[in-house]
């Protein structure tokens, strides 16, 4: 997911998390011999204000539906697969993993993005910046690995049906999420580590909704600067695109397989267990891609902080209605739930 160098926001009760002290005190002696620079403290996040004041409350509104319908959405799917027995499949394992990675990355940005339409302090303290950083890049790059882990058991049980329950045993899947998690907190820490080493002097104003990772290498000072920004670049966009990578490989052997079926419907309900997933994917690096391989031309900050928000708030919001719309299986497991909750109250 390119995008999570979109990913951005701190709780305010995250600011007591002494994770990043140590680090952010060392900024101190950061500073280069010869300069007297004056150390940023805190940062203060522009975002929508420089918007016409009668818009924020159409923003506000918009963007809570949109997260409240986001957080219910993924809920529904995670009780859906708990309650239906015929769901127990590691196919909707990682789908519940996707979801709880979505509600978490979610909720590490858009709750700051409402109380800052709605507030006149945009201000946000050195460790809740960085708080807001790490957490949003582990649950971003957590939600790529699992896409990707998701196109691995496609194509396990497509082009291996018959070594499937062996290739992809309850202890397998709980390793590959395990993993995914894990190489999501590993980046996570990695790039906010490699961000806030840097000393940040001069102006404290972030062109961005939250702490935007490219934004806040712009406010840095220092030699190295320029090499960091490149380093974070290139870590980011070869994980996420190694990601996709690994997401077209899987595919294309399942097209093979699917080709060769004989029959035109045996090859239409073998592609349909793989729709949602595709539509995901696409949806995931096409906003991504419309914001950062966009060409370079003379676009306002507005436009771009509206931008921003396709992918961090309109891509999640997407998500479980094309899982539930897309799956069958998934979209008669709800029917089912939600015929036993309310059947006996309309009888």
């Amino acid at each position: 997911m390119i995008g999570i160098l979109m990913l951005n926001y701190a709780s305010p009760s995250w600011d007591k998390l002494g994770t990043f002290i140590p680090l952010l005190v060392s900024l101190d002696a950061a500073s280069e011999a010869g300069h007297n620079y004056s150390m940023v403290s805190e940062f203060i996040l522009v975002g929508f204000s420089n918007f016409p004041p009668h818009l924020l409350p159409v923003f506000f509104l918009l963007f809570l539906l949109m997260y409240l319908f986001t957080l219910l959405g993924n809920l529904i799917i995670m009780a859906t697969v708990w309650s239906e027995r015929n769901l127990h499949t590691p196919m909707y394992l990682f789908l519940c993993a996707l979801s709880v990675s979505e509600i978490l990355y979610t909720f590490s940005i858009t709750p700051r993005l409402l109380t800052d339409l709605l507030s006149t302090s945009h201000t946000i303290t050195f460790v809740a910046c960085a708080s807001q950083m790490f957490f949003s890049f582990m649950f971003g790059f957590t939600h790529s690995f699992l896409l990707t882990v998701m196109g691995y058991d496609r194509y396990v049980a497509i082009t291996h049906p018959l070594s499937y329950n062996v290739l992809m045993s309850t202890r397998s899947c709980a390793h590959l999420v395990s993993w995914s998690w894990a190489g999501g907190s590993v980046m996570g820490l990695m790039v906010t580590l490699i961000v806030f080493h840097l000393t940040f002097c001069g102006s404290n104003v972030i062109h961005h909704f939250g702490c935007h990772a490219l934004s806040l290498l712009n406010l840095a000072c220092g030699k190295e600067t320029s090499s960091v920004t490149m380093g974070v670049i290139l870590v980011c966009v070869t994980a996420l695109m190694g990601c996709l990578f690994l997401i077209i490989l899987s595919y294309v052997f399942i097209v093979a397989a699917i080709l060769s079926i004989p029959s035109a419907e045996g090859r239409h309900k073998t592609f349909s267990t793989c729709v949602s997933h595709l539509t995901v994917v696409i949806v995931h690096y096409s906003f991504a891609s419309i914001i950062y391989l966009k060409p370079k031309g003379p676009h306002s900050m507005d436009s771009n902080t509206l931008m921003a928000t396709t992918y961090t708030v309109f891509t999640p919001f997407l998500s479980p209605i094309i899982f539930s719309l897309r799956n069958k299986e998934l979209k008669n497991g709800i029917k089912k739930s939600f015929q036993r909750k309310f059947s006996p109250l309309s009888s």
